[in-house]
């Protein structure tokens, strides 16, 4: 076990309570809701690209489609709503990260790398 000076043994901390005050911290922010919604955008994305349409075309079947079509679209929605509003916050000018940002969620894995390389250095 870990001592500290005054030998009071120092607890670790279990990962998924640090996860959780991770995400808490996400929330409290703007820029920390875009980038939750951004994964969750990018992933229904995928999910819609590279198994729903598949599955639809080449398997005969909508289902997934169905299910992940409006899902999708209501993130997608979602997620233009709110980079209009952090790019109002943060003062970003459009010719340099506003179209980025709002590129990024039609194309396969852009939201990813725009959290990783906007979005993330600006969340304190």
């Amino acid at each position: 076990m870990i001592f500290r000076q005054l030998n009071r043994p120092v607890l670790p901390v279990p990962s998924t309570l640090y996860n959780n005050i991770k995400m808490i911290k996400l929330l409290q922010t703007k820029i920390g809701r875009l980038r939750i919604i951004a994964l969750l955008e990018g992933i229904s994305l995928l999910i819609l690209v590279f198994i729903a349409m598949p599955a639809k075309y080449y398997f005969d079947n909508p289902s997934i489609t169905k299910l992940m079509g409006p899902i999708h679209g209501a993130l997608f929605v979602f997620f233009t709503i709110n980079t209009l509003s952090v790019a109002i916050e943060q003062n970003w000018k459009f010719r340099q990260t506003t179209w980025k940002v709002l590129l990024a969620c039609i194309i396969p894995f852009g939201t990813f790398y725009i959290d990783r390389t906007i979005l993330k250095p600006q969340n304190p």
